[in-house]
């Protein structure tokens, strides 16, 4: 006698995808500036999930921080690219609430810069990406017409036991209306595999390609992780509350 099989869920409708994707893109517009840090050592403590944008200098990670929260200088470019060696972090909640924090990493791996002060910044960078305790999630950005580099592989061995560890991780290649459609399917694909346990997508500000499928992810990996720290903080079931040090039950 076969067991019956499991009935499969219905696709999500396209109408509840649009509302999930207004919601996620309502909630990256709250994103406000919150700190900036020139060294680890200067960032403050928060719980909140912190979702960290990371990638080579060019790669378009300021425009994607914009382009997703919907404001125009939010994450600032300079000038002269590889020079913002900077730690910035931007809230995102409703109402003045915090559900979760961007953090947006210096640009590595510009030619200009002197040799010692990138090793610097790739050692602050390994240093975040391994200890800071409450990062959920990164986002790796880079040039679809690029692909992954030698730079971005090593960051991502510097992560990958997080990931293996349940960290989530997203590689954007950006600027994708660069490429014509075969040209964009065949770097998604190869940047699928280099990936391992992480997710890849096309990305363009220019199109607005993928803005909301990211904004939608983003989302979600806050809210799990705010789900995961309110079940992690819940009472066991029929514990006994705790009593302050000096005191004791009343006769």
């Amino acid at each position: 006698m076969t067991e019956p099989s499991t009935p499969l869920l219905p696709p999500p409708s396209p109408s509840s995808t649009t509302q999930a994707a207004k919601t996620a893109t309502a909630w990256l517009h709250t994103a406000r500036f919150l700190t900036t840090a020139p060294q680890l050592e200067y960032l403050p403590r928060i719980h909140e999930p912190e979702i960290a944008f990371v990638g080579r200098s060019n790669a378009g990670k300021s425009t994607a921080i914009n382009t997703l929260t919907q404001q125009k200088r939010l994450a600032f470019a300079s000038k002269t690219p590889g020079r913002t060696q900077s730690i910035n972090l931007f809230s995102v909640g409703k109402q003045g609430c915090t559900d979760a924090v961007l953090t947006d990493l210096p640009g590595y791996g510009y030619a200009a810069v002197p040799k010692e002060a990138k090793l610097r910044w790739q050692r602050v960078m390994a240093s975040y990406l391994r200890t800071r305790h409450n990062l959920n999630s990164v986002v790796m950005l880079c040039d679809a017409r690029l692909g992954l580099t030698e730079l971005d592989d090593i960051l991502l061995e510097v992560i990958r036991p997080r990931v293996e560890q349940g960290l989530n991780l997203l590689v954007l290649l950006t600027k994708a209306d660069k490429l014509t459609r075969v040209e964009a399917q065949k770097a998604l694909s190869i940047a699928r595999l280099q990936v391992g346990g992480g997710q890849a997508m096309l990305f363009s500000a220019l199109k607005r390609q993928g803005v909301e499928e990211v904004s939608v992810l983003l989302r979600q990996w806050a809210t799990a992780a705010q789900l995961q720290q309110e079940r992690d903080h819940e009472p066991a079931p029929n514990a006994s509350p705790k009593l302050p040090p000096d005191s004791t039950p009343d006769a």
